[in-house]
């Protein structure tokens, strides 16, 4: 018999909304959000609280309960919001998935109904995996209060949890309902999650946007000294390149073997295990990033001012661009948990330039050592043709 084929096509659309005080009763987006799909009948809305926010918020959940028994006729709260522990622990406790969906269950949720979660991106990837599978998805809003959150982890469609000492090693791919990011959130930021977030703005600037990345490095000072409406703009930027890649590059679910929004990444997954996570994620990844464009340089693919312009501004954003964990022997084993977790064969992406990046599908342990030895030295980029080694 001649096997029978199926080829099923969905398409998936979700807004990304930009606003302050959302929870203020005279704002009307979250009640137009949730009323937006049947207006005539309340939907059911669970709502999950980063702690974090919560010790520097402490009305948060005073405002959400006044704003759903304003408009009670729409969003119904089922219970007290649930408040959950915030930062990577979350994703490394096993019991958190299970507790969230004993929550679902209580609660009587249905696919029509909602689970909105107002946190950082650790909570926000746990919470969207727990929204994902019970009754095989309920509407997940997602209302990041990070910049990482905001600019990065919570506009696409992964969620996931840490096992077995790899990141995001259970998870799904799973699109959101909606996102609201909302500005007022990051004002009570510590400075090391402010800085941190815009990590990811300087790696999508790096393979997507020269422009953006001169726009960076310009205000860099003003970011550091936590310009709002700076943030705001970089914010802005960065989601709709992260945005625009998953609309337009084909595999948003990654059935291939890249991710070419991951510069970086390979080792900076590694380093926040190596540190016993306590390195953030976009400190990682800054270290990640100077490592790789390092890389670049001594293998001849970037130009050593190019390089040198690199480090600067991860350096005038006070973000490191070293760890002693650089130097540990596990910090190669990265490359093949990098590779498993994408499947197929190894697919890096490097640098030809500031806004083009190449994808490689080996990397030199000589050449990872040789950078790693310039990160911890210091030694200025534009001396590094001192070394012999290329670029």
């Amino acid at each position: 018999m001649e096997p029978l084929q199926q080829q099923i096509q969905v398409s998936f659309s979700y807004p990304v909304h930009f606003t302050r005080d959302l929870f203020a009763c005279h704002n009307p987006l979250l009640k137009d959000i949730v009323g937006g799909g049947d207006p005539d009948a309340p939907k059911k809305l669970l709502a999950v609280v980063d702690k974090g926010l919560y010790e520097h918020h402490p009305g948060l959940l005073a405002d959400l309960e006044n704003y759903c028994r304003k408009y009670f006729k729409i969003c119904q709260l089922t219970a007290t919001p649930m408040v959950v522990a915030g930062g990577e622990d979350i994703k490394n406790d096993p019991g958190a998935l299970t507790r969230l969906h004993r929550a679902v269950n209580t609660a009587g949720l249905c696919r029509h109904s909602y689970i909105m979660v107002v946190g950082g991106g650790a909570v926000i990837d746990l919470v969207g995996l727990a929204a994902a599978t019970a009754h095989r998805g309920i509407r997940l809003i997602r209302v990041p209060t990070t910049v990482m959150a905001q600019a990065d982890a919570s506009i696409g469609v992964k969620n996931g949890i840490n096992a077995f000492g790899k990141k995001n090693f259970l998870g799904t791919f799973a699109p959101p309902y909606a996102v609201i990011n909302d500005c007022h959130f990051l004002t009570t930021l510590e400075q090391r999650d402010w800085l941190s977030g815009v990590a990811e703005a300087v790696k999508v600037a790096l393979i997507k946007d020269a422009a953006f990345f001169a726009f960076l490095e310009k205000h860099a000072p003003a970011l550091v000294d936590r310009d709002l409406d700076f943030m705001v703009q970089v914010i802005y930027r960065c989601a709709a390149l992260h945005l625009h890649h998953i609309a337009t590059y084909g595999d948003p679910f990654e059935a291939g073997s890249s991710r070419p929004l991951d510069f970086g990444h390979w080792s900076g997954h590694k380093l926040e295990q190596l540190s016993g996570f306590a390195l953030r994620h976009g400190e990682a990844v800054a270290i990640g990033m100077a490592l790789d464009a390092t890389y670049s340089c001594l293998a001849g693919m970037l130009s050593r001012t190019d390089c040198e312009r690199i480090i600067d501004c991860l350096e005038k954003l006070n973000l490191p661009i070293y760890t002693p964990e650089l130097e540990e022997a596990e910090l190669l084993d990265g490359l093949q948990e990098f590779r498993e977790h994408l499947g197929g064969r190894l697919t890096v992406m490097l640098l030809t330039g500031i806004g083009q990046g190449r994808e490689v599908h080996a990397l030199d342990a000589d050449l990872i050592r040789a950078g790693i030895e310039l990160l911890r030295e210091g030694v200025p980029v534009k001396s590094r043709a001192a070394w012999g080694l290329g670029g």
